[in-house]
């Protein structure tokens, strides 16, 4: 999936695993669950370049409020 054998950060060693990210834009959150490595020490987490691309056609959407295609999952309310 990634061009390294270790982490980049740390030289731990590297598995993939599916987790979830949060992107925001504008008002607007997404949940999405992706594939990627992950370091068994730190915790960093290497993205392919094909899934960073979809993240920032994800937050032009959300910015854009363009989110007829996403499924509502609830609503987010601030506390203060």
């Amino acid at each position: 999936m990634n061009p390294f054998d270790k982490c980049p950060v740390c030289g731990g060693e590297l598995v993939e695993k599916e987790v979830e990210k949060l992107l925001k834009g504008g008002i607007h959150t997404a949940v999405l669950k992706v594939r990627v490595d992950v370091c068994l020490r730190c915790g960093e987490r290497l993205y392919s370049v094909e899934t960073v691309k979809r993240f920032e056609q994800i937050r032009q959407k959300l910015e854009h409020q363009e989110v007829s295609e996403f499924q509502p999952l609830g609503q987010t309310f601030q506390v203060t």
